[in-house]
């Protein structure tokens, strides 16, 4: 008996193309060379008797009958996706690979310990997790999720909040002992305070202070600036360099860690900045990125 759908690699191609918006996309997210890419969607197109894609030296879109033969492939495999889940479900094991990206701050000090209960419940998931200084293209780079500080950008991707990360001004014993303690936010002016510098912007990042109830901004000044990696700011500290403004969890973990540091202005703390778990809307997650989501949110909000 010939086999039916012994082409459905190819029309995997064609709907990665369309999600990931170009031939060269769909190779890195599909792990192939953009030739095997169209050569999939030409044996499509012949098999099919009908023109599926437009391309040009510029972009690629699709024909009114590859627009109707996507909308019916992408429902297709959303019911294979799902008949996975509920046997998946049901078998009580889960498997399959997550591709994550998150950034340093949270890469080093926050996401190892919300990740280790989930490793040890689903020993099955491959989890390549990506630490970087930089927001990855999702759909581009073939991630299924990353998470992100500050407020979601409107740029159509579904984000889950998870948690308010609160925000602290320490400094290592040593250099208090050298320099004094300030007590007040104008005697930071006096202190050699470890600004960061926004890649976004080239810009130092403020340090955020809520005074006598409201919020307050307050912009660093000093002869030694980091950029590109903002635990910079929190190494030069420990070293006894200067004061920095950072995330209470890399407070907290950097005291298990046996690195002593002192926070300085706690009446002044309060303020924090959020981070998100996000997603591109039209991929289909698998059960085990589902999984992960619903980990990491619970796992944040249990440790609130």
């Amino acid at each position: 008996m010939a086999r039916r759908f012994d082409h459905l690699a190819d029309v995997e191609a064609l709907v990665a193309v369309v999600d990931h918006g170009s031939l060269t996309a769909a190779a890195v997210a599909l792990s192939t060379t953009p030739s095997v890419i169209s050569r999939a969607v030409a044996r499509l197109e012949t098999r099919l008797g009908n023109q599926l894609l437009r391309r040009t030296t510029r972009r690629t879109s699709l024909t009114e009958a590859g627009r109707l033969y996507v909308e019916q492939a992408r429902a297709a495999f959303h019911l294979i996706d799902d008949a996975e889940r509920a046997v998946q479900g049901e078998a009580g094991t889960l498997s399959g690979q997550v591709r994550l990206s998150v950034p340093t701050t949270y890469g080093h000090y926050r996401l190892p310990w919300l990740l280790r209960d989930f490793v040890r419940q689903h020993p099955q998931v491959r989890l390549e997790v990506n630490i970087a200084n930089r927001n990855v293209d999702l759909v581009a780079e073939g991630y299924d999720l990353a998470i992100r500080l500050g407020a979601l950008p409107d740029s159509g991707l579904v984000g889950r909040t998870l948690e308010d990360a609160t925000l602290s001004v320490v400094a290592s014993p040593d250099y208090l002992a050298a320099h004094g303690t300030p007590q007040t936010l104008d005697d930071l002016a006096t202190h050699a305070c470890l600004p960061f510098v926004l890649p976004s912007s080239g810009r130092v990042a403020p340090w955020l202070f809520r005074v006598d109830g409201g919020d307050v901004d307050w912009v660093p000044c000093s002869r030694i600036e980091v950029s590109d990696d903002v635990l910079g700011v929190v190494s030069l500290a420990q070293a006894g360099v200067g004061i920095c403004q950072t995330y209470d969890f890399i407070i907290d973990a950097c005291t298990r860690r046996g690195a002593d540091l002192v926070r300085v202005l706690p009446e002044l703390s309060g303020r924090t900045r959020p981070f998100s778990l996000i997603y591109a809307p039209h991929r289909r997650l698998s059960a085990a990125s589902r999984a992960l989501i619903d980990a990491l949110v619970s796992a944040t909000t249990t440790r609130a």
